[in-house]
This record gives C-alpha cells, sequence and structure tokens, in this order.
C-alpha cells in the first residue's frame, strides 16, 4: 500500500514530525500526544501538515470549484470563538464570535479551507452525538450556507443559542478570572505559576523578551495604543498552549497594565515560520509574524486587540493581548436541535472571511455539485483521518 494511503505509514510519519518539534523541550512530545488522541478531531487538529500531504500526494483531493485568497489554512470546528476585537478595545468588554487562528495562513485555494472544515465536521459527529447520516447532512448545511455568503453580501442567518450564550459568558467575565487562571501572587505581586502551562524561559530568550515587547509596543498603530508605562514587564514564561502548534517558541508576557495586582495584561508571544500548506501553495513574500497578522486583518471585520509583530532570538512573532473574553464551544454540549443553526452560522462565518480577503472571487456562485464533490473528497479525507488515528493510539500505548 502507498505511504500516502497507509495509516500505519502516515501514523509513523506524524509521531516522527512531533518527536522533531517537541524535542527541545521535555515531555512535550508526551503531552501532544495525549491532546491528539482525545478524538479524531483533535488528531485532525494537530496534524495540519498532514493533511497538506495527503492533498499534494492525492491530487484529485486538491481539486475543486474555483476561487482563490487569504484562506486559515487550518479552518476547523474549533477554530471558532468568542475573541474581544480590536474596535471594541475602549468600548467595554464586548466579545464577537468569529474565525480565531491563523497560525496556517496563506493565500491559496478557498476550497482547502472548506475541505478541512468540512471533514471536521464529520470527523466531530460523535462528540455532537450524531450518527452518520446526520452528520453529513449538517455538511450540507455549512456547505451551502458557505457558498451563498461566500460571493455576495446576503442575510446572515442569526447567532445559535449555544453562540448567543457564549459570548454573553466571555463579555461579562472579568480580568481576575483569566489572572487567577493563569498566575499566583507572590509577595504581593502576580506571575504566571509555573507548573503545567508555564515554564521557566531559558536565560538567553528571558535576556531577549524586553527588547522584542519594545519593538511590537514601537509597532502599534499611535491611536489604538496605550500609555507605555502599561506595558512594564512583570513575569515572563515559556507558555504549553494548543496542539499543532506545540514545540513552537510560545512566550507569554505579564505586564503592569492597570495596575495593582488585579489589573494586569497577559500577553501572548508566537513564533510565526512555514505554514503547513507550503508545499503545494504559494506563499506570501513576508515573513511568517507579518503573514499571519496580514491574514487575519484581511480576513476579519475586527481582528483581535493589540495584535502585532515582533522578533526574539531573530525569529518573527506575533504578539496579541490574551483577555477574559476569549473562549470555544463545547461540542459535547451543544443540543440537537441548534446543531443545524450552527453549521448554517459557521458555514456564514467562513465564506464572509473568504469574501473579505478574496483575491479573486469565483465568477459565479458554486454549484450542487461543486458541493457535492467536496463532501466526498472530505468523506475520503475523515476516512484517512480516523486510519491514522487510530494507527498513532497503537504505535504510541
Amino acid at each position: 500500500m502507498k505511504a500516502h494511503f497507509d495509516p500505519i505509514a502516515l501514523a509513523k510519519q506524524q509521531i516522527e514530525r512531533d518527536r522533531e518539534a517537541t524535542k527541545r523541550h521535555e515531555g512535550l512530545f508526551e503531552h501532544k500526544m495525549d491532546r491528539m488522541l482525545t478524538s479524531p478531531l483533535a488528531f485532525l487538529r494537530g496534524s495540519a501538515p498532514l493533511f497538506y500531504d495527503l492533498l499534494k500526494n492525492i491530487p484529485e483531493l486538491a481539486n475543486g470549484p474555483p476561487g482563490e485568497g487569504w484562506i486559515t489554512g487550518d479552518l476547523h470546528l474549533e477554530n471558532f470563538g468568542a475573541f474581544k476585537p480590536e474596535a471594541h478595545f475602549a468600548d467595554g468588554e464586548e466579545a464577537v464570535f468569529d474565525l480565531n487562528d491563523f497560525d496556517d495562513c496563506t493565500i491559496g485555494p478557498l476550497r482547502f479551507d472548506v475541505l478541512r472544515v468540512t471533514t471536521s465536521l464529520i470527523l466531530a459527529g460523535r462528540e455532537l452525538g450524531c450518527d452518520a447520516r446526520r452528520s453529513l447532512y449538517l455538511c450540507d448545511e455549512l456547505l451551502g450556507s458557505y457558498a451563498a455568503h461566500l460571493r455576495r453580501k446576503t442575510a446572515f442567518p442569526p447567532e445559535p443559542p449555544c453562540v448567543r450564550l457564549l459570548v454573553k459568558t466571555a463579555s461579562s467575565r472579568s480580568r481576575q478570572v483569566l489572572l487567577d487562571a493563569r498566575t499566583e501572587v507572590v509577595k504581593g505581586e502576580r506571575r504566571f505559576t509555573r507548573g503545567a502551562r508555564y515554564r521557566d524561559l531559558k536565560p538567553d530568550v528571558l535576556r531577549s523578551v524586553p527588547k522584542a515587547f519594545e519593538e511590537y509596543f514601537d509597532g502599534l498603530d499611535h491611536a489604538a495604543r496605550p500609555k507605555r508605562h502599561t506595558f512594564e514587564i512583570v513575569d515572563a514564561a515559556f507558555r504549553i498552549a494548543g496542539t499543532g502548534s506545540l514545540g513552537c517558541m510560545r512566550v507569554a508576557v505579564l505586564v503592569r497594565g492597570k495596575g495593582g495586582k488585579d489589573g494586569h495584561w497577559v500577553f501572548d508571544m508566537k513564533s510565526e515560520g512555514t505554514p503547513s500548506s507550503a508545499e503545494i501553495v504559494r506563499i506570501p513574500k513576508m515573513n511568517g509574524a507579518e503573514r499571519v497578522l496580514s491574514g487575519l486583518r484581511a480576513c476579519l471585520a475586527s481582528p483581535p486587540v493589540l495584535a502585532g509583530t515582533t522578533h526574539l532570538l531573530g525569529m518573527p512573532m506575533l504578539v496579541r493581548r490574551l483577555t477574559p473574553q476569549e473562549d470555544k464551544l463545547d461540542l459535547t454540549k451543544i443540543a440537537d436541535a441548534q446543531l443545524d443553526a450552527l453549521s448554517k452560522y459557521l458555514g456564514a462565518l467562513a465564506g464572509r472571511a473568504h469574501r473579505k480577503g478574496a483575491t479573486k472571487l469565483p465568477a459565479s456562485s458554486w454549484k450542487d455539485a461543486d458541493l457535492a464533490a467536496l463532501l466526498e473528497h472530505a468523506i475520503r479525507m475523515a476516512g484517512i483521518h480516523e486510519a491514522a488515528y487510530l494507527a498513532i493510539a497503537n504505535e504510541t500505548r
């Protein structure tokens, strides 16, 4: 069996890739395996390069309807979420719900994002409490809604109750909740709690953080930039977060903020390298952090608050402020009666983002036959990922 069809070979390739990516951090490989093996959807989340390897090696899966522009490169159900947008920085703590992960963004065929999110919906079926036919029906709803919103601005579907509740809950969450979950008070001053989420930085990295953070601050838009004294660094630590990105350089920075032990702000500095789709998609000629910032600004009506770029030890880094308003849906707790509306809503969000970030919109709407072909491709993709998921579990048990 060819390696790109063989789940055992794919599992071994994924293990080798993850060992290499996490080798500089003790215990991180095992941590990533634990996260990826919680479900087939979690495996898809953590193995974006495998997805693009399959598109490269099985070209018919990469074929589909036209349209190019900025894509997230890693669109799946858990890359939609609540966050505090830049437009609301001075207007209270109101959150929005939209696409929220652009680490793998690039300019490429729009159908790649659509194929990946549809594959994720199939793989999430059991977590959503759906049988196969129900899962495929939800895919139809997502695809149809996406196509309707890709070429023209049209009436947006109403927020499903689960999204409305998430946004309401996130909007009311206090900064102290965020700080208490990530920090501890030591001698009257907050610092990151070392353990599963944060570790000490190596000395050379720690020494470089102030200069990198200063570069980020100086690059912010003057109109939105807070006072310089609010950016006084209180603590910095290596951050362990995400699934696919585990192993990359990621630094959490705690700054003075509005003052007092409950007024601090938390920032995330994350290295941005080559996106997973690099072998089959044209990558913009800019460094990784500039690429990600350009992608989210191209696709989102209002990007996350205080997003910017810097360099740390020569690595391009995306910097953003972490706020209490960040959250995502718990797929295991969504009532079946809301799934139709949720699928349509997610499809509309993706279509709107692609329409905004498009460099070449299709001349006409995607046809029913195009959507049916994409669904068939997603079924094949889901089957390969499901088998590789089982194989990687077998290889690492």
